[in-house]
């Protein structure tokens, strides 16, 4: 007859075990790079999740300049600006990403790196969602990697996720894995440009119905009384921002160039609540001495279907003529002679 004492020592000593060996395993590998006795090694961004991958890059303060936003934004890559902004930038836009957590980010980056000598938010509907109060977190946000606790860092670091990311470390350092994106935040997450069929981009573009023209009629006015009903909570969020940076930074936002099909449609209520919003966030830009830059027009870009994979995510070639954009708005002050953009604040 078994000694079922020993049999139950033993597997409680081998679960034991195990346990402590994944956790110095986790601890030494430190894939988030924030454990100061880890192994010294490279740690590339190898977590699927940019809302995970991200604080270290900021902790790193191999930059001195950030750019926020949503996956409307993270086809920006930040090579394409350094130069001329003569700047180091990161970008941390998010898929996604809710202006909580763009605004999260941007406090993380200014406490960990420093305020930004540049700071550029890719503005999309969350800035003027009238919820942005109540719904603040998207996709696991993981709030404990933002705040100043370190204890609840390496609390919160002992998880079969966690786990998974160390050993993904390990394989890159094996040449079996490859980083996910380039240490400062760049990734072309869009399908490969040799796969780009019109007809399916457009289906996802117009959500399966027959391309619409779009119609040449101002928003319904809004008076006082509705306007001042409006309610746009990130705003306060965004003034906070700008507030606490020095006026030697350079602050731009930037209305990101989604398709017209995912604008608000001309003539309808919803225009003039986005026009009003737009108002207020170029009245903030001003306050503090923001240049705002709207490529959320019809325009060029945003009326040719063959610029998207769909209606909110532009194709690489666009992106890069976004980025030069950028640089003549931003650091020039021109317009633009196609009219993809206007300047609603220099």
């Amino acid at each position: 007859m078994p000694d079922w004492r020993r049999v139950v020592m033993l597997f409680l000593g081998i679960f034991a075990g195990g346990i402590v060996a994944a956790a110095l395993f986790i601890l030494l590998v430190d894939p988030f790079d924030m454990v100061p006795f880890s192994l010294p090694i490279e740690r590339p961004l190898v977590s699927g999740s940019q809302r995970f991958a991200y604080p270290q890059v900021m902790r790193s303060k191999r930059f001195d300049s950030i750019i926020v936003g949503s996956s409307t934004a993270r086809l920006i890559d930040p090579e394409q600006l350094n130069g001329p902004f003569n700047a180091r930038f990161a970008n941390m836009a998010m898929n996604a990403s809710s202006a909580w957590e763009q605004w999260r980010t941007f406090e993380y980056f200014r406490r960990n790196a420093g305020a930004p000598k540049v700071l550029i938010i890719g503005i999309d509907d969350g800035w003027c969602d009238p919820n942005a109060d109540r719904d603040r977190i998207r996709h696991g946000f993981p709030e404990w990697m933002y705040d100043d606790n370190k204890w609840n860092d390496y609390l919160n670091l002992f998880n079969s996720g966690t786990l998974e990311i160390a050993a993904r470390l390990v394989g890159y350092h094996l040449g079996l894995y490859r980083a996910r994106s380039r240490y400062d935040g760049f990734e072309v997450f869009t399908p490969r440009e040799s796969d780009y069929v019109l007809e399916r981009a457009r289906a996802g573009i117009w959500m399966g119905q027959a391309p619409r023209p779009l119609p040449n009629v101002p928003p319904p006015t809004l008076s006082d009384q509705e306007k001042s009903a409006l309610k746009f909570p990130a705003l306060a969020w965004m003034n906070t921002m700008l507030g606490e940076l020095p006026a030697s930074s350079m602050k731009v936002l930037a209305f990101m160039p989604v398709h017209v099909a995912a604008q608000r449609w001309p003539g309808t209520r919803e225009a003039a609540v986005e026009a009003e919003c737009k108002a207020r966030i170029t009245a903030i830009g001003r306050a503090h001495g923001a240049k705002v830059i709207d490529w959320r027009i019809a325009s060029p870009i945003t009326t040719n279907d063959s610029s998207y994979w769909d209606g909110l995510h532009y194709r690489l070639p666009i992106a890069q003529r976004i980025a030069r954009e950028l640089i003549e708005a931003a650091v020039n002050g021109a317009e633009s002679p196609e009219g993809d953009y206007r300047l609603l604040a220099r």
